[in-house]
């Protein structure tokens, strides 16, 4: 088979992955608490990625830690709050509002990193936000927002800022390492957030022994997490960023279909309304502007070890 449909059938795979983790995670909520649900995935995941790799610990530099730990701040920080963000609003929402962290990327680096941006980039952007406030603010007013689409929109601002530093760090450090340093980084962040929650009674440390969450823990760390990743990495290879990015915007349009199939969830019409313009400005941002970042607003791998694993079974 030619790596090209290799490649594409990869990155099709990765985005159904993410795309139907919207509902698992939302599903899992319903047994376990935020922080201790991502404590555990996180550490299943750097489990999984030192495993495969434990010689990235042997050659492990202090500058690599630290850039490391600040990719997993930001990355902890975009978990926590989408995924408390899902025990308020539909997996689909949550897939479309999260999916414009794509957009906010080249409005980020025009602000504050002073990168010149297409024509295109300024429409996808002004398209994507006329669809937020379609999606997060119902008919009846900015009162009624709903703080699970509140805290997606602060989730999906810091996966953009995750995005563009993955993009700099990568070009300055092993990649191996900083994939490592991240989740593991995420695992810490997210067991001290955990323990912190339950001193002060802001949130119950739940984690029954239920087969539904675990088996939502092995999805989410190693499917959605390892695996996944190290396809996109594996993939973009031989594909173009572009061709990439129109792939990756079918993850809210996955979260949609799973969410009507699997919850039941449906879009009123405002809020159909909204993902469409959602939708079409990551396609105006991403297609016709240059993108200037990786596309996905999630970590990078380094994986064509764990990839070519994974195409031999």
């Amino acid at each position: 088979m030619d790596k090209r449909v290799r490649a594409d059938i990869a990155l099709g795979f990765c985005t159904l992955l993410w795309g139907v983790t919207f509902v698992v995670v939302k599903s899992a909520l319903g047994y376990a608490s935020v922080f201790l649900f991502l404590a555990v995935r996180f550490s299943l995941a750097t489990i999984v990625m030192v495993g495969f790799r434990p010689q990235v610990l042997a050659r492990l530099k202090r500058v690599e830690v630290l850039a490391g730990a600040a990719l997993g701040l930001f990355m902890f920080g975009g978990y926590a709050f989408q995924t408390a963000g899902l025990q308020y609003t539909t997996a689909a929402k949550s897939g479309f509002v999260t999916g414009s962290s794509v957009v906010m990327v080249p409005l980020l680096l025009g602000l504050f990193w002073r990168r010149q941006l297409s024509a295109w980039a300024y429409i996808g952007a002004l398209a994507a936000v006329v669809g937020l406030y379609f999606l997060t603010v119902p008919a009846e007013g900015v009162a009624h927002l709903n703080r699970g689409d509140l805290f997606t929109l602060v989730a999906a601002a810091l996966y953009a800022i995750h995005i563009i530093l993955v993009s700099e760090y990568t070009q300055k450090h092993s990649v191996s390492a900083l994939s490592v340093i991240q989740i593991a980084a995420c695992a810490m962040f997210a067991w001290l957030a955990a323990e912190t929650a339950g001193v002060f009674g802001w949130q119950p440390q739940r984690f029954p022994w239920r087969w539904e969450l675990y088996a939502a823990v092995a999805i989410c760390a190693i499917f959605a997490t390892a695996l996944a990743f190290s396809m996109q990495l594996w993939a973009q290879q031989y594909t173009t960023p572009g061709h990439a990015a129109i792939l990756f915007t079918l993850e809210p349009v996955v979260a949609v279909v799973t969410s009507y199939l699997v919850l039941g969830e449906r879009l009123g019409s405002r809020s159909l309304l909204g993902a469409v313009f959602v939708f079409g400005g990551i396609l105006l941002a991403e297609w016709l502007g240059p993108p200037a970042v990786p596309e996905s607003p999630e970590p990078v791998f380094q994986g064509r070890i764990y990839f070519e694993l994974w195409w031999r079974l």
